[in-house]
């Protein structure tokens, strides 16, 4: 099959969250299986600072959006047998930034006006055109409604895939003629209208061959008004074309026994270097060195969403229990703030570092002995598949991808890959976390146990991109 994804970011040219992981290793994926795949993005000045020099000009043309006239430059290249193609254009790209701007509607506007007319400039007309979230969410209303003459454009099949329902592209509806080009019927109607503004995302449910979440669980629960953040009702009307497919890991990089970020490699059959990776990032953040105590290691966003407000709440409680807690992150001010205070006020128990360091992650991944992530809401969570790997069991509330992903323990027949809770309480944390430390320091047999199933888990691409190629090919 021809396969075209479109999306606003992508590992490793620009990467702001978990869709940017899925765009670096889901194509790279399909074509190990003997697809022909290309992906177009947005040519940030981040980019063009770091890979500008491998990356060629192809040829420009213009586009109109509304009554601008826009350059738009192709760049390309190719990285692990995919096609990576870039629409330049100064104004609109080169911000010091990837979201966030004033003008976010004009910006991604331009970016799928522009993506949609280089298909047939750069030859390469797909079979399936894959779009994702509300930054391209507009094409596959734009491909029936404005680019529907085009002959070769007919049989296209579009997907649409929802990494996090909460940003929908909600904007006036004079952005239709504006900067799209297009007549505001299909608003007035009702068809692109909610909650009184032309909803982007809606467009892309409504109009897409099949819409995708990045798990099953998230699938669920974006039909429900709880999770559904305002398109519960439209979810549910089109709940016939809705899947949800986990996404993997870069299981080739994220490898313990090859991982050049840390001090000691090492395998489910010979954790003795995860003991040594645990000393030295003791020793390296100033707590002391003990093997005897149980780490837990937090690696994420702080925010609501990410449950850090259940965290704040009990960590009070947490700092009177035997652990220790080493925390990477940057987020709401309130959290950071909070996270500081405790780790001056204990600091033999805890260790905040409020900041992104990529290597010290890795590390926390591999020294860790329980990974904690207490999401609000998570659609798809990568963050405990990577402690799984490094033999860290995860200890999540029980929803979305993180239902889908980590096998609670089962004190009974000894099974599970982590630790979980239902309710959404500081209590239920708690206990939760008391539960997990009561196995790993009175029943270490099951705590082994545990390790080698979560390490022994298969969360590559290679096995999740098997479900995209499946729907591909039932619509192809």
């Amino acid at each position: 099959m021809k396969i075209l994804f479109v999306a606003a970011e992508g590992s490793p040219f620009a990467k702001i969250g978990g869709l940017g992981d899925v765009i670096g290793a889901l194509p790279k994926s399909l074509v190990k299986k003997g697809n022909e795949v290309s992906v177009i993005l947005p040519y940030y000045d981040s980019i063009d600072a770091k890979f500008g020099e491998e990356i060629e000009d192809l040829f420009y043309f213009f586009t109109n959006v509304g009554w601008r006239h826009e350059y738009v430059g192709i760049k390309h290249t190719v990285k692990d047998g995919v096609d990576f193609y870039f629409i330049d254009n100064n104004h609109y790209f080169y911000r010091g930034q990837v979201y966030g701007e004033f003008d976010d509607g004009e910006r991604f506007a331009f970016f799928q006006l522009a993506a949609l007319e280089a298909m047939e400039k750069i030859d390469f007309i797909p079979d399936i055109l894959h779009v994702h979230d509300y930054h391209t969410a507009m094409i596959p209303f734009l491909l029936k409604e404005k680019y529907h003459w085009i002959n070769a454009y007919q049989k296209i099949k579009t997907v649409f895939t929802i990494h996090n329902i909460e940003f929908q592209g909600q904007f006036a509806p004079s952005l239709l003629g504006e900067v799209f080009g297009v007549g505001e019927e299909r608003y007035w109607d009702g068809t692109l209208r909610w909650r009184d503004c032309l909803n982007w995302m809606k467009a892309a449910i409504l109009y897409a061959d099949r819409v995708t979440t990045v798990s099953p669980s998230y699938a669920q629960e974006i039909q429900t008004p709880e999770f559904g953040k305002g398109l519960d009702q439209i979810m549910r009307m089109e709940s016939g074309k809705l899947s949800g497919i986990v996404n993997g890991i870069d299981t080739e990089l994220l490898d313990p026994r090859t991982d050049e970020h840390l001090l000691a490699h090492f395998s489910k059959d010979d954790l003795s270097g995860k003991a040594k990776n645990k000393a030295a990032l003791q020793e390296q953040l100033g707590l002391p060195v003990r093997d005897d105590v149980a780490l837990i290691g937090v690696v994420s966003r702080l925010t609501d969403q990410k449950g850090f407000n259940l965290v704040v709440n009990e960590l009070n409680a947490m700092m009177q229990m035997d652990i220790q807690l080493v925390l990477l992150g940057t987020g709401y001010a309130e959290f950071e703030n909070a996270f500081s205070w405790f780790a001056q006020a204990y600091p033999e128990k805890m260790s905040a570092n409020i900041m992104f360091d990529l290597t010290l992650a890795q590390q926390i991944y591999a020294a860790s002995d329980i990974f904690l992530m207490p999401s609000a809401f998570e659609p798809c969570g990568l963050s405990q598949m990577m402690a799984m790997r490094y033999g860290s069991l995860p200890l999540v509330h029980e929803v979305g991808g993180l239902r889908d992903t980590v096998i609670p323990y089962n004190e009974f027949d000894k099974t599970g890959t982590g630790f979980g809770f239902q309710e959404f309480s500081g209590y239920w944390l708690t206990r939760t976390l008391a539960k997990a430390l009561d196995v790993y320091y009175n029943r270490e047999k099951d705590w082994k146990k545990l390790q080698e199933s979560a390490m022994t888990t298969d969360f590559s691409w290679d096995t999740a991109s098997q479900a995209y190629e499946h729907l591909y090919r039932e619509l192809v």
